[in-house]
């Protein structure tokens, strides 16, 4: 196992109170593994990929463990975590295209950044990696300002595996891309995970299409927790848990006419993470919900790799 979450708590300080972005959180990620983890705006999908490698101010470790390659990662220390930042667990940062330092060329940024890290730049390997995502090397010798998005984009990926870690956190990495741009973004992380630069991965999304087709197993969050964890072709085709349900049908099918099918969205509110309800958090958005759902479900195997945290999964 290359990865395993285990009651993963973590609450981000505010004026009101403690939010609870990550309440309890386990699963577990196997070498060679994609994982695309998906979910609404606020579910904990990005807390979880910053807490894997570093915890910024507002955030609070509030219990649980991270267990990469067989050693605990010390995510509620930062100065202990740098040792491991890049080397074995590395971030596609959600606004990648902001990343790169416009005051620098390419290459002198790439080459400070190694340094930093104790490594001297390999010219020949950078290149081999650039041209893999379709970067011509005239590209070193460029500011980004000097660069498309999608080079840009492609670029940033390029510098966050270079130092091949064993786990890759790519976090809202297509959201600003065109639909052509987004294929060769995609393209790109499969050949990282084919070529072995990387040994596993978590991807980060909304986009539950995309998904299915860049990840073997998709994790659908709710509200700070695991709602189901399954497959990709399982979630897609024979999902247990209502809100993935839910999700599934809020989407557009290509061929489907507005008036055979028309969309709707998921009724109601996430609930306040300030003060998250005793039991189910999807209970009041739930069409099945009944008396037992005012406890918390537990996470069950309902099939082989199937996890769902439902009372009537």
């Amino acid at each position: 196992m290359s990865l395993r979450v285990s009651e993963l708590k973590v609450y981000y300080r505010t004026l009101k109170g403690e939010v609870r972005a990550l309440d309890g959180l386990s699963f577990g990620l196997a070498d060679g593994e994609i994982l695309g983890l998906v979910g609404e705006s606020g579910c904990g999908k990005s807390t979880l990929g910053k807490s894997l490698i570093r915890l910024d101010g507002r955030m609070r470790h509030a219990g649980g463990t991270v267990v990469l390659d067989g050693e605990e990662l010390p995510i509620a220390d930062d100065r202990r975590m740098n040792d491991y930042r890049f080397h074995q667990v590395s971030l596609i940062p959600q606004y990648a295209m902001s990343a790169l330092n416009p005051t620098r060329k390419i290459r002198r940024m790439v080459t400070e950044l190694l340094r930093s890290r104790g490594v001297t730049l390999d010219t020949a390997e950078l290149e081999s990696r650039m041209s893999q995502v379709g970067l011509p090397r005239e590209v070193l010798d460029r500011y980004p300002i000097e660069l498309s998005g999608g080079m840009k984009q492609r670029m940033v990926m390029v510098v966050s595996t270079l130092l091949d870690p064993s786990l890759l956190i790519a976090d809202e990495v297509t959201s600003a891309l065109d639909v052509s741009t987004q294929k060769a973004v995609a393209r790109a992380l499969l050949g990282f995970r084919d070529s072995g630069y990387v040994k596993s991965m978590i991807f980060v999304t909304h986009d539950l299409a995309l998904t299915h087709h860049i990840a073997d197993t998709i994790m659908v969050m709710y509200a700070g927790r695991l709602a189901e964890k399954a497959p990709a072709d399982v979630i897609v085709k024979a999902p247990r848990h209502p809100y993935t349900r839910l999700l599934l049908d809020s989407l557009p099918e290509v061929g489907v006419r507005h008036t055979d099918r028309r969309l709707t969205g998921i009724a109601g509110s996430p609930p306040s993470l300030l003060d998250p309800p005793a039991g189910c958090r999807f209970r009041d958005r739930c069409p099945i919900a009944g008396e037992e759902c005012a406890e918390d479900p537990p996470v069950a195997e309902v099939a082989a790799g199937h996890y769902v945290a439902c009372w009537k999964a």
